[in-house]
């Protein structure tokens, strides 16, 4: 549980959410067009609603696989460390892959999973991400496809957390601190 007080403000709606998840699923299948089986990688856990909605919006066949990588810890900053605490279950060599992404902060945790993924060598590797903050960029990193481009907020709901708390908002809330 956090130890400070904090509300949230309400930064991107579900509606708007529902729309965008919609529109990137269409393009994804404009681009994976003719593929057999693309397998979509979801990096948990923040991003487990998302791949959710987005995979059920993707009109090709899909398989789904779930990768954890984690550089946050229980803070709200990056710690620039990217540890893999739960690998595939499947192989990806010659296979199109599409990484989903939760948000694109730094950019250490995509940069190091891209590059673990690029060594299993993927027919064809890209990237979804529901959020992008580009004032945070550390890595010369951005993804093929992004929801929403936000500024350099804490944000919360929709899968993504503070301290394992509010993944369960239907929307993306800002997070203010407050005194007490």
């Amino acid at each position: 549980m956090p130890d400070r007080a904090y509300v949230i403000d309400r930064m991107i709606s579900a509606k708007e959410i529902a729309a965008r998840v919609e529109a990137l699923a269409r393009e994804i299948t404009a681009t994976f067009a003719g593929t057999d089986r693309l397998i979509v990688v979801g990096l948990l856990r923040g991003s487990f609603i998302f791949i959710a909605d987005l995979v059920r919006e993707i009109d090709l066949p899909v398989e789904v696989d779930f990768l954890e990588a984690s550089s946050y810890g229980s803070g709200t900053v990056s710690s620039r460390e990217v540890r893999i605490l739960k690998d595939l279950r499947g192989e990806i060599a010659g296979r199109d892959v599409l990484v989903v992404e939760d948000i694109v902060d730094t950019g250490f945790t995509l940069s190091h999973v891209l590059r673990l993924l690029k060594s299993r060598e993927p027919r064809r590797l890209m990237t979804c991400a529901l959020l992008d903050k580009p004032s945070r960029r550390e890595v010369e990193i951005k993804a093929d496809w992004t929801g929403f481009v936000i500024p350099d907020e804490f944000v919360v709901g929709y899968g993504i957390d503070f301290a394992q708390r509010n993944r369960n908002l239907p929307y993306i809330g800002k997070v203010r601190f407050t005194e007490g």
